[in-house]
């Protein structure tokens, strides 16, 4: 019965990660074909009545809007105008959450740790590690993984974990079943030793 239990939620909790950005992104499509249906009639109705130009003009259009504007951002001026979009409140770390999400590993906040409060270790997520070499870490409640209380550790509190994203929110969304992988985890990074460096 708990297998089961423990399966239905992961199931749940993984399709939830997948179907949702998609139906997000499907929904801001359908949302831009709307609005660019009004700027495309006009060029629809040259068209013969027997093809949906409306529809097929209104994507082109949105297509072509996001093509221009990844286009944009590649320039020195498009770099420019992202920065200042990446200081706008919550972006960057919106931005952060949705590579994650995707499955960047690459992206430096979000990284799932385990992190040290009090006499306990927790599963936390990096957020940032700050100039003085501390990190600011979240972490979430069980079992909301989005929900949870903000810490400044010391970098000898917190313990990196090399897992997906999706596997820390998972655990953490299942009251804790499958920490023990994440414990695992970062015992093994920690016996991982380092490579002497060159001199």
């Amino acid at each position: 019965m708990k297998s089961l239990r423990e399966f239905v939620v992961s199931a749940l909790v993984g399709g939830i990660f997948i179907v949702v950005p998609v139906y997000l992104a499907i929904v801001l499509l359908l949302k831009g074909m709307q609005s660019a249906a009004r700027l495309v009639k006009p060029f629809a109705a040259m068209l013969p009545d027997g093809l949906p130009a409306e529809g097929v003009l209104s994507l082109l259009l949105v297509l072509l809007v996001c093509f221009v504007v990844g286009a944009a951002v590649r320039t020195r001026a498009g770099r420019a105008a992202r920065e200042r979009m990446e200081r706008l409140p919550g972006y960057g770390l919106l931005r952060s959450l949705t590579q994650r999400l995707a499955g960047d590993t690459a992206e430096s906040a979000w990284q799932p740790a385990m992190a040290e409060i009090e006499d306990a270790l927790v599963p936390a997520f990096i957020i940032e590690a700050l100039a003085d070499g501390r990190y600011t870490v979240f972490v979430p409640s069980i079992p909301t993984p989005f929900a949870g209380a903000v810490y400044v550790l010391g970098r000898e509190r917190v313990h990196p974990v090399d897992v997906p994203f999706t596997q820390a929110v998972r655990a953490i969304s299942r009251w804790g079943s499958g920490t023990g992988e994440l414990v695992a985890a970062m015992r093994e990074r920690s016996s991982t030793p380092v490579a002497p460096s060159a001199t």
